[in-house]
């Protein structure tokens, strides 16, 4: 068997409610719900109507959370947020509400997790029902992906697609989008003029303006200024931070260079930064009024991302880059994720619909080439820039090219990403 085609041929392995729609079985009774496991069925529920205490992730129709919660019926999809919550305390399981309706005529899922919650917008139509998706799900986690990825990778496999389409896994057009909190908002795509920018090409990430003079004068055109603030900044803090901004704007825009600014996207607006840099934790922590705000900025953005509920979160606000890492095991941060190696690179840029730079442990040119080789379209050096970033420039750009050649003479092989996260006990 393929290694792209477990999914499509659901082998169960984990204990799952299944919560469909009313079914004939159901109509009588309480919810439709069945369990699939690695070895046979065995009922879902307890006497009283309840998700066995074994259940791996509890997953229901809007109708069926209301059954087990007791609440009177809801009016519209703005309910199903503090449903899930409540279902979540309840079994202390994490859930997700399939099939709901909102006001725009979509058909969306509610993610409540331990690592990610939203609405989950399928890229187009979907086929099944509960039951499907929800054995899906339960084969992604028993695979080892955490319930926020496995219902990614259960969306993915029932969504229909073009018949002539590769493997599920492998098809861009059936990656859905995420929101980044309980409104369903979601950012159009880029444009063809914007997807076809320049290429990222050699990223450095440095820390003060002096060292992006250093690196735009070694002839590095894409450059991030990273200056972490300490616990309790103060004004003189603050005044080094507007400095080392506008000088490191001031040298970018002098040299041609791309500039993202780490974190800082307020400053980097008012002082006209070319783009900013942004993580996931930076992006949750913003609310609605913010992330428009950001937006109105019209900064490039660029994202992090580390996982695949991740990147369809990145994926809704049509940035500039994706960033996927730390494809190597880095020092630069702790983290939690195991390192995505090639195969994830690789899988990131076959379906992200926007450029995806590699970021983690690239301290050379055989790692440049590697990630050149997966398709990135730009590498983020950190450590590797050395104290002298004019010397090692030579050699990274020329295995930069290389792996792009290697990359446009690849056959497309069937890919299937790895978990990056371990499970929760």
């Amino acid at each position: 068997m393929r290694t792209a085609m477990w999914l499509e041929q659901p082998r169960p392995a984990a204990l799952v409610v299944d919560a469909a729609p009313a079914s004939a079985g159901s109509r009588n009774g309480g919810p439709a719900s069945s369990v699939s496991r690695s070895r046979g069925s065995a009922s879902a529920q307890t006497a009283d109507g309840d998700p066995r205490a074994d259940v791996t992730v509890v997953a229901c129709s809007m109708r069926e959370a209301r059954e087990w919660l007791g609440s009177g019926p809801a009016k519209d999809a703005d309910a199903v947020p503090a449903m899930a919550r409540a279902l979540r305390d309840r079994f202390v399981k994490p859930v997700c509400v399939v099939g709901v309706a909102d006001t725009g005529g979509r058909t969306l899922d509610w993610l409540d997790t331990e690592h990610a919650r939203g609405w989950l917008a399928p890229a187009g139509e979907t086929i099944g029902d509960g039951e499907h998706f929800a054995v899906h799900l339960a084969t992604a986690i028993g695979k080892g992906f955490v319930a926020a990825d496995a219902a990614i990778l259960a969306r993915m496999a029932t969504t229909r697609r073009a018949a002539s389409a590769v493997e599920f896994v492998n098809d861009p057009a059936v990656l859905p989008l995420l929101s980044w909190n309980e409104r369903p908002r979601f950012s159009e795509t880029r444009s063809a003029s914007e997807a076809t920018s320049r290429r990222l090409d050699l990223y450095a990430i440095v820390d003060g303006a002096d060292r992006v003079l250093r690196v735009v004068a070694a002839g590095f055109r894409t450059v991030q200024l990273r200056i972490k603030a300490p616990p309790a900044p103060d004004a003189e803090w603050h005044t080094m931070l507007r400095r080392e901004v506008q000088q490191s704007i001031a040298a970018c825009a002098a040299a041609g260079a791309e500039l993202f600014v780490n974190d800082h996207w307020q400053l980097a607006g008012e002082l006209g930064a070319h783009g900013v840099h942004l993580g996931q934790e930076d992006l949750v922590a913003l609310d609605d009024a913010d992330r428009s705000a950001l937006q109105a900025t019209r900064l490039a953005l660029g994202v992090s991302s580390h996982s695949l509920w991740e990147l369809c979160r990145a994926r809704s606000l049509a940035p500039r880059y994706i960033a996927c890492g730390p494809v190597w095991p880095t020092l630069t941060k702790a983290m939690p994720w195991v390192p995505q190696g090639l195969d994830n690179l690789a899988w990131w840029c076959r379906m992200a619909q926007a450029p995806v730079v590699a970021i983690g442990g690239v301290l050379g040119a055989g790692q440049v080439y590697d990630a050149a080789r997966c398709g990135a379209d730009g590498v983020c050096i950190v450590r590797g820039l050395g104290e002298f970033p004019e010397r090692v420039l030579p050699a990274l750009r020329e295995a930069l090219e290389a792996g792009r050649r290697e990359h446009a003479n690849q056959r497309s092989e069937p890919l299937w990403p790895h978990p990056s996260l371990q499970p929760l006990p």
